[in-house]
């Protein structure tokens, strides 16, 4: 397992992006927790890294990408709407908001309805955002063993974990500490499903709702 600082000036990220590609399992720090991530158009590593969390794989998990401007033009493109609208208001930002899928992309982080997909656009740092566009959206799910203790430092995260990911961002001790909001934007009144790192009530207000 590969550690890197991002407290070191001009680190080098490129053995992540490489480990990515290659469909190898990565912990990164996001906005919210430490995310165990992979590469979101590899459905075999998808597969292997929800197994190493033990996470039941016919549940959804959400696809990040590091910019707006990547989700509208290449992850989500058929984003359009009400939903892409919405979505345009709360992110980036410390929540993963449901949306609806009409191509049925990414299906193998879709659970049984890949209808609609988890997203999230986490305000990362900036060589790691570059890290992540680079390669194009990763599958991300907190960094924990299924239902453990949401991982705000590299400290948090099982041993389980560490030992079997190729490699590890270091980004100190996250400020949020818990996972993100998640909000559904498909009905016409946004339905809050989990309460998280910002309070719900902010993000529907922000919203409108």
């Amino acid at each position: 397992m590969l550690r890197i600082d991002l407290a070191v000036p001009d680190c080098d990220l490129e053995p992540l992006i490489e480990a990515l590609l290659a469909g190898k399992s990565v912990v990164i720090p996001t906005d919210t927790v430490y995310g165990l991530a992979c590469a979101a158009h590899l459905p075999d590593a998808c597969e292997r890294t929800l197994r190493l969390k033990g996470r039941d794989l016919s549940q959804p998990s959400a696809v990040m990408a590091a910019s707006l401007e990547t989700v509208f033009s290449t992850v989500l493109p058929e984003l359009l709407g009400r939903a892409g609208a919405r979505a345009r208001l709360v992110l980036p930002g410390l929540v993963t908001v449901i949306v609806p899928n009409p191509s049925r992309r990414f299906r193998w982080l879709c659970g049984s309805d890949s209808s609609s997909i988890g997203l999230r656009v986490p305000d990362l740092a900036p060589a790691l955002a570059a890290a992540v566009d680079r390669v194009g959206a990763v599958m991300a799910t907190s960094a924990n063993l299924h239902g453990g203790p949401d991982p705000a430092s590299l400290d948090d995260v099982p041993a389980e974990i560490l030992d079997r990911v190729a490699v590890v961002v270091d980004g100190g001790r996250l400020p949020a500490g818990r996972a993100s909001t998640i909000i559904d934007l498909r009905p016409a009144a946004p339905t809050v499903l989990r309460d998280g790192a910002v309070p719900a009530e902010r993000v529907l207000a922000a919203l409108g709702a």
